[in-house]
């Protein structure tokens, strides 16, 4: 079975007139898993997750200094293009819910996996910076609270989202216990992302391509950089950080992606956890700005996760 979280709250965070990271995302995404081929799912309304979960990623003092800055009307700037609304914290916290949410029902085998829609994206929010659209990291979250209350011991971040994951790749650099796997568009924001970015422990693991690449290449560095590595760690749940702006049509990047290379990397990884931890992911929908690209992206990466 596959749990679908959404909520209307990912409606209410909003951004300045232009911005990438805008509310129409979730129609996109809404209207294409709103067909009679994702009927199947088993669609959810997160709670809005408890701050201790926010504090497995975030440091005490750091969170309520965030919470204090949302701003009761208008919008308050965290750096040029992190923004914060009245709505933002309820949807910001509903998305850690699905996170750690989706997380308990997979650990628990009540679901085989499960796909969280909601905004805005989370991996490159460091431990004490909110970035690049992103206020909260869910899949470090995700990862730690797996860690902390279902006592797994290992757990694997794959991040194919075009931006590296900065954030996520700072919050468990120096854990031993979490393998982050990225690939992304080299160079390009956040600038981060080197192969010789390894980790105190090598864990972790990226894989950058070059402006224009396509699905080709993109297998490739999947295949030799990052499968192997994710199926020799063992992981006990692997989180997707899913972000779909590789796609050819996304505005804010230059690799060629399309729906279906990323059909065939949930396929590959879906592979691994089957072998490795009884098929438990938790996918977070992370980037992806060309509506479109998004909507046909989601479709093929939730329909490859419900077995189609």
């Amino acid at each position: 079975m596959t749990v679908l979280f959404h909520h209307a709250a990912a409606f209410e965070h909003r951004t300045p007139h232009g911005h990438p990271e805008r509310p129409e995302r979730m129609k996109a995404v809404r209207e294409a898993l709103g067909t009679a081929d994702f009927s199947g799912l088993d669609r959810r309304s997160p709670d809005a997750a408890a701050l201790e979960s926010v504090f497995l990623a975030h440091p005490e003092e750091w969170v309520r200094a965030i919470l204090r800055s949302v701003p009761s009307e208008g919008l308050a700037h965290l750096d040029s293009d992190t923004v914060l609304s009245p709505g933002t914290m309820d949807c910001v916290l509903r998305g850690v819910g699905a996170a750690v949410q989706g997380v308990d029902l997979v650990m628990t085998g009540a679901a085989r996996n499960a796909f969280s829609a909601m905004r805005p994206p989370g991996h490159h929010a460091e431990r004490t910076k909110a970035m690049g659209f992103c206020v909260f990291n869910n899949a470090a979250i995700a990862a730690l609270h797996a860690r902390k209350v279902h006592g797994a011991e290992r757990v694997a971040i794959v991040d194919w989202d075009v931006h590296h994951g900065n954030g996520t790749q700072d919050i468990v650099w120096s854990d031993p216990s979490v393998l982050f796997c990225s690939t992304h568009q080299m160079p390009l924001y956040p600038g981060s992302g080197a192969v010789s970015e390894e980790g105190e422990h090598g864990t972790i693991v990226n894989a950058p391509l070059k402006p224009f690449a396509d699905g080709d290449a993109f297998k490739e560095a999947m295949r030799s950089r990052i499968l192997t590595r994710l199926e020799a760690f063992k992981p006990d749940l692997i989180v997707i950080s899913a972000g779909f702006d590789a796609h050819w049509r996304d505005p804010l990047a230059n690799l060629m992606l399309e729906a279906e290379d990323f059909a065939w990397a949930t396929a590959k990884v879906m592979e691994i956890a089957d072998r490795t931890c009884d098929g438990r992911i938790v996918s977070l929908l992370e980037g992806g700005y060309d509506l479109k690209g998004l909507g046909d992206s989601v479709a093929a990466h939730v329909s490859v996760l419900m077995g189609a």
